[in-house]
């Protein structure tokens, strides 16, 4: 009897800290069962063998920052049947999607010695800019069982149940206090996708919108409580230019507070 032929999984790099890859790692006894299921082809910070294309599955971690950058997200996005970003660099360009807001060459001359050997794009931007992605994991770093859900959903050949609903709602399930109503802490919650577990507000602290913006987010609406609560218009800015900067329902209510 023939070998039932495993799908391939593959995962790449662009700009990025590795943190969502590391997820992957960090699935531990999950990820045994994973590889029994599927052959990984192509995972670099987990092995050195590479196996050839076609990929069935293909895991994109980091954002597009580099001329280089553009044309290998469309060599992968040739080579594979599924794409999926990973993480908020690949889903809305990362926190190095801040210097969207600036001109990059100012940053070059200050980093490097020799700007002249930097060839970068004057954006970061998310990997939907430049191909068709076929599923977006948010986070950062991703939540590892979302990650495991949607490899057990694409390999049974159903839809993963990934919520898209408030980081307000994992605060309602977890039985936690409201952290703007009871204390008057600034907090992205309302308009942040589901994915942590309603890490910081279990802490009494505000979330940061690590998960990036919900399904249908209310951001005036939000900003309208934050001024309420007399935080100042620069605060407002940089509460929305986070790790997912540059995800447009963020990005536009930063801009509309911006001096």
């Amino acid at each position: 009897m023939a070998a039932v032929k495993k799908p391939k999984l593959a995962v790449w790099k662009f700009a990025s800290c590795d943190g969502c890859q590391l997820s992957l790692l960090d699935c531990e006894d999950e990820l045994l069962a994973i590889a029994e299921e599927v052959t990984i082809a192509n995972f670099p910070e987990a092995s050195r063998a590479v196996m050839k294309g076609p990929y069935d599955i293909s895991l994109v971690e980091g954002s597009i920052t580099t001329p280089h950058d553009e044309e290998r997200i469309h060599k992968i996005r040739r080579m594979s049947k599924c794409l999926v970003t990973i993480g908020a660099c690949a889903t809305a360009g990362g926190i190095q999607a801040l210097r969207n807001f600036a001109d990059v060459n100012d940053f070059v001359s200050i980093v490097y010695a020799n700007p002249a050997y930097i060839k970068t794009l004057n954006k970061s931007t998310p990997i939907a800019d430049h191909v068709f992605v076929d599923f977006e994991l948010r986070g950062c770093p991703i939540n590892k069982y979302q990650l495991v859900e949607f490899i057990s959903a694409t390999l049974n050949g159903r839809k993963p149940n990934i919520g898209t609903h408030s980081v307000c709602m994992e605060c309602k399930m977890k039985g936690n206090v409201c952290v703007m109503v009871s204390t008057g802490t600034p907090c992205l919650g309302p308009v942040t996708q589901m994915g942590c577990g309603a890490l910081c507000p279990s802490y009494n602290r505000g979330c940061f919108g690590c998960f990036g913006p919900m399904e249908s987010p209310n951001t005036k609406s939000l900003a309208a409580w934050f001024e309420r609560l007399q935080v100042p218009s620069d605060d407002i800015v940089r509460m929305f230019r986070g790790f997912n900067a540059y995800a447009e329902p963020f990005r536009k209510e930063s801009e509309a507070h911006e001096k």
